[in-house]
């Protein structure tokens, strides 16, 4: 582990092998950090939550392996309101000026380009990529293999596998590329490609549109990615 120069680690916080802190960085407790990660300069992690409710309680900020946050990023702890714990996974990169609020859970292999936002209880799925510039509203989730396109305010759930943009965000079509380049089959691709016909081509009503996904995919795990992550939306899906 290194830490460069003006770089401060307060109490409560543990660092992996291999992790480097880099100049004029703020780490603050309680705060665990996985191995090879790499902090640029003037990045403030695992600060205080910024919620009115919030009256110092201990909560946690927990970030896996193998993670570069890059200059001025801000991460907060998570707040008694939720499981007290903002969560960060392994292999993410995230960019310049970006922000991860209280209670937040990012997977891995995730990329949030300069200066995207996550408001607070925000869950973005593996492999998701945020554009530039992009805000995600509180309690709303990104799914899996999601490219979300610079400049766009996401207020409602991007389902899986899709491509979102606008304000508010909405969709336009399957996300081809990044599915090829995440080691997708072809068949793979093609029924993900026809469940998405099924949810947002044909005018059915959400809960029938999943019940012909059931009966029509019943074997196929990336359309069951796709039913579980369907059937647990509480803020309603972007179409």
């Amino acid at each position: 582990m290194s830490v460069g120069p003006y770089a401060v680690v307060g109490e409560g916080v543990a660092i992996g092998e291999g992790t480097s802190v880099g100049p004029f960085c703020m780490i603050e407790g309680p705060t665990t950090i996985g191995r090879n990660c790499t902090f640029t300069g003037y990045a403030s992690i695992g600060s205080p939550p910024q919620d009115h409710s919030y009256r110092g309680e201990k909560t946690r900020l927990t970030i896996g392996d193998n993670n570069t946050f890059r200059e001025f990023v801000t991460v907060n702890r998570g707040t008694v309101k939720d499981r007290g714990v903002t969560i960060i996974g392994s292999h993410n990169l995230i960019m310049a000026y970006c922000h991860v609020a209280h209670d937040c859970n990012v997977g891995s292999h995730v990329v949030m380009g300069n200066l995207a936002t996550l408001a607070g209880h925000v869950e973005i799925h593996d492999n998701a990529i945020i554009g530039g510039l992009s805000a995600v509203h509180q309690f709303t989730r990104v799914g899996a293999y999601v490219i979300v396109g610079g400049g766009s305010m996401v207020s409602l759930d991007v389902v899986p596998y899709t491509k979102a943009s606008g304000d508010r965000a909405t969709l336009y079509g399957v996300n081809t590329i990044g599915l090829k380049r995440s080691g997708f089959t072809k068949e793979q691709i093609s029924r993900i490609e026809k469940a998405y016909r099924i949810l947002f081509k044909q005018g059915m009503l959400l809960k029938d549109a999943v019940v012909a996904l059931e009966q029509e995919f019943a074997d196929a795990g990336e359309i069951g990615r796709l039913l579980d992550f369907l059937k647990s939306t509480r803020r309603g899906i972007a179409r």
